[in-house]
């Protein structure tokens, strides 16, 4: 009885390896090809901007203070 456990346990770790292969195998195939199609990443706030439509930029002017020795 002994040995027919043996032999369902390696028939069983045989599957178990043999999924994992091919599943691994499938995964690389599939990462492989989403690597070769180039990507375009878009900013959610700039998805409805067409190209040449103007935006609005904020530019922060520095001033100097009045009395630069006073820190607070």
């Amino acid at each position: 009885m002994n040995d027919m456990f043996i032999f369902i346990y390696g028939l069983m770790f045989a599957a178990v390896v043999g999924g994992t292969f091919a599943f691994m195998w499938r995964m690389t195939g599939m990462l492989v090809r989403d690597l070769d199609k180039p990507k375009k990443v878009v900013h959610p706030e700039m998805e409805n901007i067409q190209p040449g439509e103007s935006l609005l930029v904020f530019k922060e002017v520095e001033r100097q203070e009045e009395n630069e020795d006073s820190q607070y």
